[in-house]
């Protein structure tokens, strides 16, 4: 397989065009950290941005980075967080759930679009991408957004980037904001729930004036007797329910301690801080306890969306059908499921749950022949499936960018 190195955006266009040209289709690459999501794709050429590593510019005073997309995410977040600043939406790093050595790029981030448990609160990357550079499927460089907070113009088309998985364009610079970084961190922990209460649990804290910025829950597992990537906080696989509240010092402490009344009901809540405290929620963030080196390591895991009061429901009835293991993020909205391995990776349990309750799941991690005959993104009604079909001929009309990654089969 050719690989196409580019230095610059005018290179991306070059690349472009000759695949156009020789009707070739591309797949893109920074350092291919999550090429194992989606199907096996119909090329046999790769255009690879890692090159494209620079930070174009920093301005922590105005609270926004412009970074080009091949940029690595671990030393973008080395630098923002020396400035005591962070992205808000948290970006999941996948390399412990795919088993690959590094977090992937600025521009697979984006690309993605995968965001960590606040985003109940901040909303998800495309929300804080300001702005974009790329290269369509034409072979032409444009320009969406800008670098300025409350500038909106064309911030649509920076939606649309953000999760597009690289088949609408080629992305070579874009522009974040960036947040800072919360003076304190306090995490209630109850013990014991079992789903539906949990469920209760994290309604009630979510729908509390008490600013929750994080609400999971990891039930009894049979599974995850060591639970990976928590440490002593919960042993022999119990139910753990964890809400989190961050802020300056004072206001953490206090809304702590208001929110332990609320809980009441449910049980005393324990308190972690800080430190300990983000470890939890970077573990529950990169799904730790479903990791490649884990217990579950072989198992498939899809990432189920759905609203977070069928949560519960959902979730139980999915691991009761399946034998699987499941765990909540999002307050119930979001649901991680690592199920024993089949050859359909469970996909009709899936998708019948999913579409039960109006959610949709993608299946993340899977070997490359169970996602040659399951789809791996959730199927779109046709008249949504035939929308996002002319939104992406309008960007690549000869689908030569990622072609066959989203879908079964050559794209049409």
């Amino acid at each position: 397989m050719d690989t196409l190195k580019v230095r610059d955006a005018k290179d991306v266009e070059e690349v472009v065009r000759a695949a156009i040209a020789n009707e070739q289709p591309l797949e893109i690459i920074g350092h291919g950290s999550k090429r194992s999501i989606g199907h096996a794709m119909a090329t046999n050429a790769v255009l690879d941005v890692s090159a494209l590593n620079a930070v174009t510019s920093y301005e922590p005073n105005e609270l926004i980075v412009t970074l080009q997309a091949g940029a690595p995410l671990a030393d973008v977040l080395s630098l923002i967080d020396a400035k005591n600043q962070q992205f808000a939406f948290e970006p999941m790093n996948t390399a412990p759930l795919l088993g690959t050595s590094v977090s992937g790029t600025i521009g697979g981030m984006i690309a993605a679009g995968l965001a960590g448990p606040r985003r109940i609160r901040a909303g998800g990357a495309r929300d804080h991408l300001l702005g974009a550079h790329a290269v369509s499927g034409f072979g032409d460089s444009f320009k969406t957004g800008g670098k300025v907070v409350k500038n909106v113009t064309g911030y649509d088309l920076c939606k649309l980037l953000a999760g597009s998985w690289g088949t609408l364009s080629v992305m070579t610079e874009v522009t974040l904001k960036v947040m800072p970084k919360p003076e304190a961190e306090r995490t209630l922990l109850l013990r014991g729930l079992d789903d539906a209460a949990a469920n209760k649990a994290m309604t009630a804290a979510l729908g509390s004036p008490f600013d929750v910025s994080g609400a999971a829950h990891l039930p009894k597992s049979a599974f995850r007797a060591k639970t990976e990537g928590l440490g002593d906080i919960v042993s022999q696989g119990e139910a753990l329910t964890m809400l989190r509240l961050e802020g300056i010092t004072a206001s953490a402490a206090h809304r702590a301690a208001s929110l332990r009344e609320l809980l009441a009901p449910f049980g005393t809540p324990a308190l972690i801080e800080d430190a300990a405290s983000a470890a939890l929620w970077a573990a529950i963030r990169d799904v730790l306890p479903f990791a490649s080196g884990g217990a579950l390591g072989a198992w498939p895991v899809w990432r189920i969306v759905c609203p977070p009061a069928s949560g519960a429901a959902l979730g139980t009835q999915l691991a009761h059908e399946t034998g699987g293991d499941v765990i909540y993020d999002w307050g119930g909205g979001l649901i991680w499921a690592a199920l024993p391995p089949k050859s359909d990776a469970h996909a009709p349990s899936v998708r019948r749950c999913a579409d039960a309750v109006g959610g949709h799941a993608t299946l993340i991690r899977a070997a490359e022949e169970v996602r040659r005959d399951v789809d791996v993104f959730h199927p779109q009604a046709p008249g949504v499936a035939a929308l996002s079909e002319r939104v992406r001929a309008s960007f690549d009309p000869k689908s030569v960018l990622n072609r066959g990654r989203l879908t079964r089969g050559p794209a049409a």
